[in-house]
C-alpha cells in the first residue's frame, strides 16, 4: 500500500488517464497560499489537445469528489500537458522528441546541443550542427552517457519537408550506423 499522497493520487488517477490513451507523466501537490494546487501532467505520442485536458479534468474532479484522498483543505485542479522544453527523463520522451533539437548535460561533464535523429533501446543517434559553415556530424549517445536532457525551443526552424530533405534523417541514421561498425 502506498503511503504518500502523490502515490495514492497516481494509483487513483492512472486508470482514468489510461482510459483516454494518455501517459500519466506527473502528479504534484504544492501549497498556494490557503489552498493547494494539484497538477496532473499527461502526454501522448500525438500530443494532448485542450479538449482532452478539459474532459480529463472533469473525470478527475468527479473521481476526487468520491474520495477523501485530497483531504479537507481546498485545492485547485490543473490538468496539463508537458511544456515544450520539458526534461527528457524516459525512453518515450526521447522518441517523442525525434527530429527536435536537445541540450544534453553529459554524465562525464560537458554539454551537447544536437538534433535527435533516431532512438532505440540503448540510446540516441544525433546530428550535431556544424560550426562556422562546417557540415553537421553524426554522434551516438547511450542513455547512460546523458545526465540530463531537455528539448530546445526553435522559433525559425523549417520542417524537413520544407527543406526538401525527407531522406535526411534516414541518411544520418545510416551514417551513424556505418561509423559504429567502423569503430567496432
Amino acid at each position: 500500500m502506498s503511503t504518500t499522497q502523490s502515490e495514492r493520487l497516481r494509483e487513483l488517477l492512472a486508470p482514468l488517464v489510461s482510459a483516454r490513451e494518455l501517459d500519466l507523466e506527473e502528479v504534484e501537490v504544492t501549497p498556494a497560499g490557503k489552498r493547494r494546487v494539484l497538477r496532473i501532467v499527461v502526454d501522448s505520442d500525438e500530443g494532448v489537445q485542450l479538449d482532452t485536458c478539459a474532459d480529463l479534468s472533469r473525470d478527475i474532479s468527479a473521481k476526487l469528489d468520491e474520495t477523501d484522498v485530497m483531504g479537507g483543505t481546498p485545492y485547485v485542479l490543473e490538468v496539463t500537458s508537458p511544456g515544450a522544453d520539458r526534461p527528457l527523463t524516459q525512453h518515450r520522451h526521447y522518441v517523442r522528441a525525434t527530429g527536435r533539437l536537445i541540450k544534453a548535460q553529459l554524465a562525464e561533464g560537458g554539454e551537447l546541443v544536437a538534433r535527435i535523429v533516431s532512438v532505440d533501446d540503448e540510446g540516441v543517434d544525433l546530428e550535431v550542427p556544424g560550426v562556422k559553415g562546417r557540415k553537421p556530424t553524426a554522434r551516438r549517445l547511450a542513455f547512460g552517457e546523458i545526465a540530463k536532457a531537455r528539448v530546445e525551443i526553435e522559433f525559425n526552424r523549417k520542417s524537413v519537408q520544407q527543406e526538401n530533405e525527407p531522406e535526411k534523417a534516414a541518411d544520418i541514421h545510416d551514417d551513424i550506423q556505418d561509423e559504429i561498425q567502423e569503430e567496432a
